[in-house]
C-alpha cells in the first residue's frame, strides 16, 4: 500500500506542479515575444515534457532502469494520443474531429514518422546493427535533426493558431508580471525536477514488489504519471474554447518525447540505450504509429457525429488500441 501511496503521491505534485510549468511558461513566451517564434512553441512543450525528460535521465543514471525510461517516453506518446478520447468526449459542440484545424495532420503524422524512426532502431539494434558514436547510438542524432526541422514545419504551418492563443492569454493574464512567471515556473520545475528524480525508484520497488517488468511499469503507469501536465494543460484549453491548443499541446508534446529519448540516450554510459532495453518497446511504437494514422484519418475524414459512447469511431478505435497496448505489456510483464 504505502509504495502505491508514493506513486500517487508523484502523481498529485508532478500533476499540480506541472500545470504552473505549463501556464507559467506559455506566460513567460508571451511577454518576451517568443509566442511568435518556434522557440516559444519549444518552450511550451519543454514545460509540459519536463517529468519525462527528468524521470528518463534519473532513470537511465542513477536508477539503472533504462526500461523505465524508455517505456516513459513510449508509453507517453500512446497515453498523450488517448487524451484525445477524453477531449472527443468532453466536447459538446460536436465531433472533435469535425471542428479542428487539418494542419493537425501534419503534426500527427511527423510525431508518427518520428516514433516509427524509434521503434526501427531498437529493432535494428536487437538485431545487432548497432550504429554507434562512441557510447550514443547513431539514431539520437538523426531524432534530434528530425524534430527541430519538423517543429520548423509544424510552426510555420500553425502559426496563425498559435498567434490567436497568445493574444488571448495576454488578455487573460494582465496581473501577473514577467518576473512573477519566472519565479513560478523555477519553483514548479524545481518541484517537478525532485518528484520526477524520485520517480524511477518508485516505479523500481513497484516492479519488484509486484512481480511486474520494469518495461511494463514504465510504458503504463510511469507514463501516465509524467503525462499529468499535458493533461491538465489540454483540459484547462478545451475549457476555454481552445480546441486547436488543446490538441496541438498533445501532438507537440509526442514530437518531444522522441526527443527525451536522444537525451536519456546521450546519458546512459553503458552503451546504446536502445540495445539495452526489452524488445517489446517496439509494440508500444507501433500501436502509437497505428494511433497517430488513425487521428490522421481523423482529421482528414472528419466525422460529424459521435457513434458509441459519445465517441467518434475514430476515438473509439484510439481506446481499442490504448487497451490492447496494455492488455499485451501486462501479459509480457508478469
Amino acid at each position: 500500500m504505502i509504495i502505491w501511496l508514493k506513486l500517487l503521491f508523484c502523481l498529485a505534485v508532478i500533476g499540480y506542479a506541472g500545470y504552473f510549468l505549463s501556464r507559467y511558461g506559455d506566460i513567460i513566451a508571451e511577454k518576451t515575444g517568443m509566442s511568435a517564434s518556434w522557440v516559444g512553441l519549444i518552450l511550451l512543450a519543454a514545460a509540459t515534457s519536463l517529468p519525462e525528460l527528468v524521470t528518463g535521465v534519473s532513470a537511465v543514471t542513477v536508477a539503472n532502469a533504462p526500461d523505465i525510461a524508455v517505456g516513459d517516453v513510449l508509453g507517453s506518446t500512446v497515453f498523450n494520443l488517448a487524451i484525445l478520447v477524453l477531449l472527443d468526449a468532453l466536447y459538446q459542440r460536436e465531433s472533435l474531429y469535425s471542428r479542428a484545424a487539418q494542419g493537425h495532420i501534419l503534426s500527427a503524422s511527423l510525431g508518427a514518422l518520428l516514433i516509427a524512426f524509434a521503434g526501427f532502431s531498437l529493432l535494428l539494434d536487437h538485431a545487432g546493427i548497432s550504429l554507434m558514436l562512441w557510447h550514443v547510438g547513431l539514431y539520437s542524432p538523426t531524432i534530434v535533426l528530425v524534430y527541430f526541422t519538423a517543429m520548423l514545419a509544424v510552426h510555420r504551418y500553425e502559426q496563425r493558431t498559435l498567434d490567436e492563443y497568445t493574444e488571448a492569454s495576454v488578455e487573460r493574464y494582465p496581473q501577473i508580471t514577467l518576473r512573477q512567471a519566472v519565479t513560478g515556473y523555477v519553483l514548479a520545475a524545481t518541484a517537478v525536477v525532485l518528484v520526477g528524480s524520485w520517480l524511477p525508484f518508485v516505479a523500481k520497488e513497484l516492479s519488484m514488489l509486484m512481480g511486474w517488468e520494469q518495461s511494463f511499469v514504465g510504458t503504463l503507469l510511469v507514463a501516465a504519471v509524467t503525462s499529468a501536465p499535458e493533461a491538465a494543460v489540454t483540459i484547462s484549453a478545451l475549457r476555454i474554447g481552445a480546441l486547436d491548443m488543446a490538441i496541438a499541446n498533445l501532438l507537440g508534446s509526442n514530437l518531444f518525447d522522441i526527443l527525451i529519448l536522444a537525451a536519456d540516450d546521450l546519458f546512459y554510459r553503458k552503451g546504446s540505450l536502445l540495445a539495452n532495453v526489452d524488445n517489446s518497446h517496439a509494440i508500444t511504437a507501433f500501436i502509437a504509429i497505428m494511433m497517430s494514422i488513425l487521428v490522421s484519418i481523423g482529421f482528414i475524414f472528419r466525422p460529424q457525429r459521435h457513434a458509441l459512447l459519445r465517441l467518434t469511431w475514430i476515438s473509439f478505435g484510439l481506446f481499442l488500441l490504448y487497451i490492447l497496448n496494455a492488455w499485451i505489456l501486462f501479459q509480457h510483464g508478469k
